[in-house]
């Protein structure tokens, strides 16, 4: 379980694909100070668990479900990720609660200044946009933000200085994809209701040609 505020930013030493699997090696400097073998951390909002490290770096397995869900697949040498350990139970929850566990990826459609903040409206979809309301909570690459306004295809959050400085926030432009976790808070309330018969069940996943292929399984 994360809290949603990025630690550092590391950099991606490499992103090795094989037919066993995804294998990432991140180089970091903050989060390396308790970080053991089988720990788990976030890696722009995807929680990984880490099977090699050393005093510079990290390397997590990634699965092809994880692969098929995020933007990780994109990563190359140099890209910037957002680094965050999992939080102990004793510290402030300075964020939400995050499970880091993505629902999706989103595209940056629009990035306006307002003020000190810069406003980020970001499409996303409607599996996630349905537990999105005004002033909710929001994970966008690992980063727990406040969602301002919801539209049907979209949403947008503001993000002050210091979060577009210390994270790959201040990065993103138009056209960039990031990844999605919606209020987990949300989900189980969804799914109390539906036991209760108080709405509808979600639409059931087809699995079919693209799904597969989305995922690496064929």
């Amino acid at each position: 379980m994360f809290a949603g505020i990025v630690e550092e930013t590391g950099a991606v030493k490499s992103l090795e694909k094989t037919l066993a699997g995804t294998r990432l090696t991140v180089l970091a400097s903050t989060v390396m100070d308790d970080l053991p073998i089988g720990a788990s951390i976030s890696v722009n909002g995807t929680c990984l668990t880490v099977v090699k490290r050393d005093d510079k770096e990290f390397t997590v397995d990634v699965s092809p479900e994880t692969m098929g869900v995020t933007n990780l697949g994109k990563l190359s040498a140099g890209s910037p990720v957002n680094l965050e350990r999992a939080m102990k139970l004793n510290e402030r929850i300075g964020g939400h609660l995050v499970a880091g566990h993505v629902d999706g990826v989103g595209t940056i459609r629009e990035r306006q200044q307002e003020g000190n903040g810069t406003v980020i409206t970001i499409e996303a979809p409607p599996e996630i946009l349905r537990y999105c309301i005004p002033k909710g909570s929001i994970t966008v690459d690992g980063v727990s933000l406040t969602i301002n306004e919801v539209s049907g295809r979209s949403f947008s959050v503001m993000i002050i200085p210091h979060t577009a400085k210390v994270t790959t926030l201040g990065l993103k432009q138009q056209g960039d994809t990031v990844n999605l976790e919606s209020d987990v808070i949300g989900k189980y309330v969804e799914r109390l209701l539906q036991e209760r018969g108080q709405i509808l069940p979600k639409s059931e996943i087809v699995i079919d040609r693209d799904y597969l292929q989305k995922r690496g399984l064929i």
